[in-house]
């Protein structure tokens, strides 16, 4: 239904005119987006005319999308402000069509208590560009000893709770953690790796490592985990979400464990289901991340559970690091790789190839991670915030890590060509980013 309100009400309606609304489930297809006040008021057909003394902007010939939601994000902010701060990585956010991300807790200190929590949100504030949902740390400085009070996190604005790169080896503390975090409805994110079999690896273990001397991390690290948390999260009733999923054997684990009817979720990588364990002869360092890059049949895998849904959600695990730390070699070079500036060029390749249909792979970015933590955003329905994406789907550019807004630079897919680019980003009704005029 089209609300008609006072003359005075409708001059602060702004109108995206003309272009493709895909909002997953909802709308597919030609239509107007009236905002009003910062909020979605309609979608409506083109044909309808817009409110008397509405600001109208073209976007003909543009997709319109929601907001994208990462659920996998690394700020650094507070302690690790060389690498990035929150304003940065939430500009390089928008700048890539994202409007909400959840940051992981590996700051200095930890976010493990709810003052930190609040200062995330406070400079989140500040920064004025993408929302930000902290996850809170499951133990004590992510050490893995003792539990934090997850009722305190959700009370300051945790949405989930995670160790992230330094998963919970004791498996009665994990059972106890799922068990509380299943009391408070809280998800709980898992880095899923054994640090035992993993060991000081720096990439996949395979003919690839062997053939450049370099020390692997078996798959076996991974699906180990899997295994052990979704025996977990069975006996507790918590809900499990695999963080960046890279083997074959986990995915199956997944599946399995959504058949049984059991509430664990999943999400892929980008750059894992674009880049093999390959990578690593050419890009060295800049093809180091943990998980690391894994086989073809581990990548078509992944590829094939983020088409039949066993895969919920795409994030980016976007980490951001000093160049002179990714200069390190391979061995003491930190992981990690930066990502919201290209996830949605890499992902929309897999609809270039017929992998995932358009719809599917916007609501891969968008409704499903928002549904997974119970986030508002990822819709475009009447009465949400006006977070929306404008893209040019087929704008053709170059990715340049010197361009990038995030003060990362670690990336292996400098210089690659990429189809679709994001055009502006609106955060509450408001543009964040313009492409190219963005400061």
């Amino acid at each position: 239904m089209v609300n008609r309100q006072n003359t005075e009400e409708e001059s602060s309606i702004l109108v995206l005119a003309g272009g493709w609304v895909l909002d997953p489930g909802r709308w597919d297809g030609e239509a107007d987006v009236w905002i009003r006040n910062g909020v979605i008021d309609a979608v409506v057909s083109p044909d309808v005319p817009p409110p008397h003394a509405a600001e109208c902007l073209d976007v003909t010939g543009l997709l319109v999308l929601p907001g994208l939601v990462d659920l996998h994000v690394h700020l650094r902010e507070p302690g690790f402000e060389y690498k990035e701060t929150i304003a940065t990585g939430t500009a390089a956010a928008v700048a890539g069509g994202f409007t909400s991300v959840c940051c992981m807790p590996n700051t200095k200190p930890v976010n493990d208590e709810s003052p930190v929590t609040q200062l995330i949100k406070m400079k989140s504030g500040e920064a004025g560009h993408a929302i930000v949902y902290p996850i809170g740390a499951i133990t004590k400085g992510s050490v893995g000893r003792e539990l934090t009070d997850f009722q305190a996190l959700k009370e300051a604005g945790c949405v989930a709770v995670s160790d992230d790169g330094r998963p919970v080896m004791d498996d009665r503390l994990m059972r106890q953690a799922m068990q509380q975090a299943s009391d408070l409805d809280l998800p709980v994110i898992d880095h899923c790796e054994d640090l035992i079999l993993a060991g000081c690896g720096c990439m996949n273990e395979g003919p690839v490592s062997r053939v450049l001397g370099v020390r692997g991390i078996p798959k076996g690290a991974e699906f180990r985990m899997i295994a052990r948390d979704i025996r977990l999260a069975e006996a507790t009733g918590a809900h499990l979400h695999v963080a960046h999923l890279s083997t074959a054997a986990g995915v199956d684990m997944v599946r399995q464990a959504k058949a049984k009817g059991l509430s664990v979720t999943a999400e892929v990588c980008p750059h894992h289901f674009t880049l093999t364990d390959e990578a690593v002869r050419e890009q060295g360092v800049n093809a180091k991340m943990n998980p690391p890059l894994r086989s073809e049949q581990d990548r078509a895998a992944l590829l094939k559970g983020l088409a039949d849904g066993t895969i919920d959600a795409i994030a980016t695990d976007h980490a951001p690091h000093a160049e002179y730390e990714k200069q390190w070699g391979m061995d003491r070079a930190p992981f990690g790789i930066v990502g919201l500036e290209t996830a949605l060029a890499l992902t929309l390749r897999l609809v270039e190839t017929g992998v995932l249909s358009l719809e599917q792979a916007v609501r891969c970015l968008t409704s499903k991670p928002a549904g997974l933590l119970g986030l508002p955003g990822g819709t475009l329905m009447p009465g949400v915030s006006a977070d929306i994406a404008v893209v040019d789907r087929a704008c053709e550019w170059v990715v340049d890590p010197e361009q990038f807004y995030s003060k990362g630079r670690n990336t292996p897919f400098g210089g690659w060509r990429l189809h679709g680019r994001v055009m502006m980003t609106f955060v509450g009704g408001q543009i964040r980013y313009r492409w190219p005029d963005a400061a």
